[in-house]
């Protein structure tokens, strides 16, 4: 039982990050886009700014990782 219950977990991890992602990064570059189409320049621009972060540290992590770093712990 403990190991179904580790398992799930597990699961809804990574359907959450999944989900973050695979569809919250997407839907915040096209929120930036909308924004900026309407004006307001600095939210769409932070928006960008959000997506790009979190595309950069992926790729780090990855290097990282192929690097054999640890970056999070």
């Amino acid at each position: 039982m403990d190991q179904l219950l580790a398992a799930l977990d597990a699961v809804w991890r990574v359907l959450l990050i999944g989900l973050l992602l695979g569809a919250g990064l997407p839907a915040l570059f096209s929120l930036g886009v909308r924004q900026q189409a309407h004006g307001f320049r600095a939210s769409a621009f932070a928006a960008y700014a959000v997506v790009g972060l979190a595309v950069v540290l992926g790729i780090a992590g990855i290097v990282a990782h192929g690097l054999g770093v640890k970056l999070f712990a």
